[in-house]
C-alpha cells in the first residue's frame, strides 16, 4: 500500500454531487476532528476525497452543507456524538483487502510462529489479534493457518480477536461471504476445505463454521478503546502509514504492553518500526519481516 491516504478511501465516481466540496477551512476542521478521534492524518491534498466520503453522512442526515454537519456534530449529546462519530469514521476509514494478502506473512505464521508458540506455551491458550481487520479476510486467513496446524493445538483454547473502527466492515465480516478478487489468492485446496459455495450464487463463497467460530469481531479505536492483554501474535498491517509519528509511537507502545514476551508483531511490508520504537526488534522469518518484543525493562 503506498504511503499516502488514497487507499483509505473507496473509489468515488459518478454524477456531480449536489453537495459542494469542502472549503479549506471546513477541511481543516474535519481533518482535526478525524485526527483527534482516530489518529488518522489527512494531508491537505485529500480535500476532494474527504468531501466525497463525508458527503454520504450529509445525505443520510438530509444536511446540505458541510458547515451544518460540523455544527450538528458539536450539538449532539455525548451518547449521540459517539454514535455519529463512529458512522463518520466508518465512511472515512473503510478500505479493501483480500485473503492471503502478502503470503509470506502467512507462511511464516504457519511454519514457524505457530509451531514455536505451541512448543513453548504450557497453558494451552492461543490468542491472536487482527488489529484493523477491515472486512475480515485477514482474521479468517489467520484462522485457516491455525486450522492447518490443528494437530499442534488439540485441546487448546484458541481465540482470534478481530477489531476495526468501522462498524460496516465488521458487519460484512460477520456475514463471511466473499467473491471475486477477495478470494482469488486462496489456494484451491483451502477453498474446497474451508469454504462453501453459496446456494444461489456459485461465485460467492461462505466461510465454514469451523473457521468462523475461531474469530470474534469487535469495534475498537486504537486511541480511545482499551487494549487486550496476553496476546501471542498481533497483525496490524498497512495501518500505521495513516498515522503521524506521535500516534505511531503511541500505538506500538500499546502493542508492547499487550503482547507476551514470546510474541510476534506483523506489520505491513512498506512499514517499519525504525525510529518509532525500541521495544521491538526486527526478525526475518522465512523471507517475511516480523517484529518480536525486546526483554522487559
Amino acid at each position: 500500500m503506498p504511503n499516502d491516504n488514497a487507499n483509505i478511501f473507496r473509489g468515488d465516481f459518478g454524477v456531480e454531487p449536489a453537495i459542494k466540496r469542502l472549503t479549506e477551512e471546513e477541511f481543516g476542521k474535519f481533518a482535526r476532528l478525524i485526527y483527534d478521534e482516530s489518529g488518522i492524518f489527512l494531508k491537505d491534498t485529500k480535500i476532494t476525497l474527504l468531501s466525497n466520503r463525508l458527503r454520504k453522512r450529509l445525505q443520510a442526515l438530509n444536511i446540505s452543507e458541510f458547515g451544518d454537519y460540523y455544527n450538528y456534530l458539536q450539538s449532539l449529546n455525548p451518547k449521540e456524538k459517539t454514535i455519529e462519530y463512529e458512522k463518520m469514521l466508518d465512511v472515512v476509514s473503510t478500505n479493501e483487502t483480500y485473503f492471503f494478502r502478502n503470503e509470506r506473512h502467512f507462511e511464516a505464521l504457519t511454519h514457524e510462529c505457530l509451531p514455536e508458540i505451541a512448543k513453548i506455551k504450557s497453558n494451552k491458550k492461543l490468542r491472536i489479534w487482527s488489529a484493523a481487520c477491515s472486512t475480515g479476510e485477514e482474521p479468517y486467513t489467520i484462522a485457516i493457518c491455525v486450522k492447518e496446524r490443528g494437530h499442534l493445538f488439540a485441546g487448546w483454547d484458541i481465540e482470534i480477536l478481530a477489531t476495526d473502527i468501522a462498524p460496516s466492515v465488521l458487519e460484512f465480516a460477520n456475514i463471511a461471504e466473499y467473491s471475486g478478487r477477495r478470494i482469488e489468492k486462496v489456494p484451491p485446496e483451502y477453498l474446497k476445505k474451508y469454504f462453501t459455495p453459496k446456494n444461489d450464487d456459485k461465485q460467492t463463497y461462505i466461510v465454514n463454521d469451523d473457521v468462523k467460530k475461531l474469530v470474534k469481531f469487535y469495534y475498537h479505536n486504537f486511541f480511545k478503546s482499551p487494549f487486550p492483554k496476553d496476546i501471542d501474535i498481533i497483525f496490524c498491517r498497512n495501518v500505521m502509514i495513516y498515522f503521524d509519528k506521535k500516534h505511531q509511537m503511541e500505538l506500538v507502545s500499546k502493542f508492547y504492553q499487550s503482547i507476551l514476551d514470546h510474541g510476534y508483531l506483523f506489520i505491513g511490508h512498506s512499514e517499519t518500526l525504525h525510529s518509532i520504537s525500541e521495544d521491538f526488534s526486527y526478525k526475518k522469518i522465512m523471507e517475511a519481516p516480523v517484529y518480536v518484543p525486546n526483554p522487559r525493562r
